[in-house]
């Protein structure tokens, strides 16, 4: 942490003892905040709200105070925030922080929407950039503007965390009771800079399908990329690989449902999809090079760099033809994220050709020139742990977007790092058999977070706020599975989520689409 942000930090921490309380929304317009301008503060009546650039109206908000502002903390600053704010009678004296997918770009307004209806003082950040119509997947921002790279790398959501805190405490004139923050990919990544740089930030962290290992992931990402270059797997040959790898391995776990619950435990050969000899190559089959591209996406890159991906989740609308294969050759996300990296964060040179790419050496370029700004790797979460911060990391197996092994291999660290009887105290892993990047997936899906499950048995950030606040440590969840994927349709399979390294096992009898005929035991 440089010195420059502990003291930013200490003066923050007094204006939240000695801060003007406010009456009135408008008057937060008002506020004087380091490095900050306060563009508006507006009471919304609620119910249907149009938020300019995004596609629909957010729809069936209670009544809040709408706070925007930017923050500049260097010279080539402009972190963009949003404040939301219940009434009084609304708020649940907690604050949410939402994080953001991707590069960034723009505030997560379906994040603080949900938080605001859920009764939460939340806010969200651009990052300190802005990408035309949200989500993109272009890096030309960062180049050549170290200090941009730098707010999104961990800054921007830190300095809109104590933004947020000021104003919540000049609005509600009471204190704080309790802050959070959850997200999942970039936002998982974001999570964990959280625990990592700033464990005064957050009493309970929930960080999913974490992007932490930045520079590694999009390396993989670009060496996957020159793989299929040489040998291109298309998109119609995923369900004939998929159907190959559940066929091969759905029973190891004693149920046949098309959901591998370990896929570490799946030794499928793609050789054995290999088109006989003499016949023609068609979509049930793959040619020699192409059994290698896949083996190569299976294994990932290893040798201390990361893991691949995990099969069984390889269609569906989470699957690769979004992620890893794309619809046509450099079409998937990944070799977005991966090639606009090592262009504009590494090498500053928008004509940059991912064929050039050679592992080792430009892995290493990377993790010595941003490495520090964008990984969140530090295992050593003691001060996070002492101030009595909980954590909550989750990754889906079928997770084609970011490598699910990573999320274990950190959780691992930590747990290495500190010693497992201090990490059991404040930190839960649970991998999500059949659930596809941060949801989704052939598999139980809906797990809470921001989701409406009812209790903490079934919904993660009631789990960890009952932790927090409580002190019962959360064990198993049940996750779900909705007809159709539509929670209306009602349930067709629940299955308990287990706390790593437990996984759920049959018990024998009974119907495999009810959570209550499973247990939690380690493999």
């Amino acid at each position: 942490v440089h010195g420059g942000d502990i003291i930013l930090s200490m003066r923050f921490l007094l204006l939240l003892v000695a801060g003007t309380s406010y009456a009135a929304c408008p008057d937060l317009a008002s506020q004087t905040l380091p490095h900050t301008t306060i563009q508006s503060a507006t009471l919304v009546t609620g119910g249907e709200v149009s938020i300019t650039g995004q596609q629909s109206p957010l729809q069936n908000l209670p009544k809040f105070c709408r706070v925007a502002g930017t923050i500049r903390p260097s010279t080539d600053s402009d972190i963009r925030f949003e404040v939301w704010l219940p009434e009084e009678a609304d708020w649940n004296g907690r604050y949410l922080g939402a994080g953001n997918g991707g590069f960034a770009g723009s505030i997560n307004y379906g994040g603080i929407s949900t938080g605001v209806r859920s009764g939460y003082a939340t806010a969200s950040t651009d990052t300190g950039h802005s990408t035309a119509g949200g989500f993109t997947i272009d890096g030309s921002w960062a180049n050549g503007h170290p200090e941009k790279l730098i707010d999104y790398g961990y800054r921007a959501i830190h300095e809109t965390t104590l933004v947020g805190k000021a104003l919540v405490k000049a609005y509600y004139k009471k204190p704080l009771e309790h802050s959070y923050f959850s997200a999942c990919s970039n936002g998982g990544r974001q999570a964990l800079m959280e625990a990592q740089r700033y464990p005064e930030d957050f009493d309970g962290i929930i960080a999913g399908a974490p992007a932490n290992n930045f520079t590694h992931i999009a390396a993989e990402f670009v060496w996957i990329a020159q793989a299929l270059t040489s040998a291109y797997i298309p998109s119609a040959k995923l369900p004939a690989i998929e159907a190959a790898v559940v066929s091969s391995c759905d029973a190891a776990d004693g149920v046949k449902d098309g959901v591998l619950d370990d896929p570490r435990k799946c030794k499928f050969d793609p050789g054995s999809m290999v088109c006989p000899a003499g016949a023609a190559e068609s979509e049930s089959c793959l040619t020699l090079p192409q059994a290698e591209t896949l083996r190569k996406i299976y294994t990932g890159i290893g040798r201390g760099g990361l893991a691949g991906f995990e099969p069984g989740g390889e269609t569906g609308f989470g699957g690769w033809t979004a992620w890893i294969t794309g619809a046509a050759l450099t079409k998937s996300a990944q070799f977005g994220f991966g090639s606009q990296m090592y262009a504009h964060m590494v090498f500053g040179d928008k004509d940059w050709d991912y064929k050039t790419f050679d592992l080792a050496r430009d892995m290493k370029v990377a993790d010595e020139k941003i490495g520090k700004v964008l990984n969140a790797m530090d295992a050593n979460l003691k001060p996070f742990s002492k101030r009595g911060g909980k954590l909550i990391l989750y990754h889906g197996w079928c997770d084609a977007a970011l490598p699910p092994r990573n999320t274990i291999e950190y959780y691992e660290a930590v747990r290495t790092k500190m010693g497992t009887k201090q990490a059991d105290r404040f930190l839960r892993l649970y991998m999500l058999p059949g659930v596809q990047h941060c949801g989704g997936g052939p598999g139980p899906n809906h797990f809470g977070d921001f989701e409406k499950e009812p209790d903490a048995t079934s919904n993660l950030r009631l789990a960890l706020e009952r932790w927090v606040e409580s002190g019962v440590t959360p064990a198993n969840l049940t996750a779900v599975r909705y007809k159709n994927n539509r929670p209306a349709s009602g349930i067709e399979r629940n299955r308990p989520i287990c706390a790593y390294p437990q996984v759920a096992r049959y018990k024998g009898s009974g119907s495999t689409d009810e959570a209550v005929n499973f247990e939690c035991k380690l493999p």
